[in-house]
């Protein structure tokens, strides 16, 4: 008996040392990092440059990593067996994914009813529904790729250049035809859905880190056309007095009045603008969803699991790679279209390679198939760097010690969802 006990106690003995050692060599790795970057402060003055020194705050970093390493490493799993159930795997896969997808319904309702009504809450300043609209773009851009990335497994990093295509469309007919925002809409969809399946033809044969470098050396093409080709695009200095969107003809600027609340007003075309890309991103959101239950969205399902057993059950992988780059330039080309009219300027310096990257990473963070994780995202990603804006020049290292964090606390997103539409163990069982 007693032999058993010291068996026991050592069983336990090792995980708590193990996680005590990882602590330790990570807080020594994160002073190693933080001196050169929070350890010493640097004081300009006249004709003098003057060094003092902070290492009370590398200890504080340092212990905060210690702390929170430790706490990983204690309440990770430690294997120790489990009790067998009777309950059948299948069945009890079914209502897990049934309870995951009731929560994760209410959650994006309460998250669209929260929007929609935004502007009528007594803190919905001018400043706060700019930056919902920020928010709703980067949701919009994050659903189009998600289709791409998460629903199809092709990684695109070049993502960018749909929306830059269709903010040019709308851009560019407005200037030279005097199309206004509705009529440039769909058009500018089109266009950039036609550049996604040109995108297609060249990377059928390609994955992984090989298709990866297409797409992002196509996103650069995109960016230097528009930047070289002075006399169509403007070139450096962009397209100037782009047209807002109009009301059934009417200006937003020119409607009557405004919505009041406290000491609040809100001017009608912000108003306008919020409810206008609320409803561009549910559509794209609804589309998504329905998708994936369709034969088309199950058929990108397969061809993300596995491309060769794709093609051994008879579905066409060059069929499935066009219409997935396709559909999901069609949603970029939508939030282009609406950032120009948002903006009312256009330029090629609004999409650089960081705006694929960071959509790429609210797909990644959210969760990639996920809708409601990459909504989530893409509220963090954008509120991170406002709330670090009280940092000053720690802004970006709060962001990037936020995203690290994110990562180790859910490896595989915010809301993980990678669960095949249908499965075969769920059919079988009656479901």
């Amino acid at each position: 008996m007693a032999r058993v006990e010291r068996a026991v106690s050592e069983g336990w003995r090792a995980p708590v040392t193990r996680a005590f050692v990882e602590a330790a060599i990570a807080a020594l790795f994160a002073a190693f990092l933080a001196l050169p970057i929070l350890g010493v402060r640097v004081v300009t003055a006249i004709g003098a440059v003057t060094l003092i020194p902070r290492l009370h705050w590398v200890a504080a970093g340092s212990a905060v990593v210690f702390v929170g390493r430790l706490a990983i490493s204690l309440f990770r799993p430690l294997g120790l067996p489990r009790r067998s159930t009777v309950v059948s795997a299948a069945r009890t896969s079914r209502v897990a994914a049934e309870t995951s997808e009731r929560r994760r319904f209410r959650l994006g309702s309460a998250l669209a009813l929260f929007a929609a009504l935004l502007p009528v809450f007594p803190f919905a300043d001018s400043y706060v529904v700019d930056l919902a609209i920020t928010v709703l773009i980067y949701a919009m851009l994050g659903w189009g790729l998600n289709i791409v990335v998460g629903l199809a497994g092709l990684l695109d990093l070049g993502y960018v250049a749909f929306y830059a295509v269709g903010a040019y469309t709308f851009a560019l007919l407005s200037h030279y035809f005097g199309l206004s925002f509705w009529e440039c809409l769909p058009l500018a969809g089109f266009v950039a859905a036609t550049c996604g399946v040109i995108l297609g033809f060249p990377v059928l044969s390609m994955r992984g880190d090989y298709l990866a470098i297409v797409t992002l050396g196509f996103g650069e093409i995109i960016r230097i056309i528009l930047l070289n080709w002075v006399s169509f695009t403007g070139g450096p200095g962009g397209i100037l007095d782009i047209p807002h969107p109009t009301l059934f003809g009417w200006g937003l600027d020119t409607l009557p009045g405004a919505v009041a609340h406290s000491a609040n007003w809100l001017p009608p075309r912000l108003i306008l603008l919020f409810y206008l890309i609320l409803g561009l991103a549910l559509l794209t959101n609804m589309f998504a969803l329905r998708v994936r239950r369709l034969p088309l969205g199950r058929a990108w399902e397969a061809l993300r699991e596995d491309e060769d057993a794709c093609r051994a059950l008879g579905l066409n992988p060059t069929n499935l790679k066009l219409s997935a780059f396709g559909i999901g330039a069609l949603f970029g080309g939508f939030a282009g279209c609406f950032f120009a009219a948002r903006q009312g300027y256009i330029s090629p310096q609004s999409f650089t390679f960081a705006e694929s990257a960071t959509v790429l990473a609210i797909v990644v963070l959210g969760g990639m198939g996920s809708q409601i994780g990459v909504a989530m995202a893409a509220m963090l990603l954008v509120f991170l760097p406002e709330l670090g804006r009280e940092f000053a020049h720690y802004r970006m290292l709060v962001f990037g010690l936020a995203m690290v964090a994110i990562i180790v606390w859910r490896p595989g997103g915010l809301v993980a969802y990678r669960r095949p539409t249908i499965l075969l163990g769920a059919a079988k069982s009656g479901s």
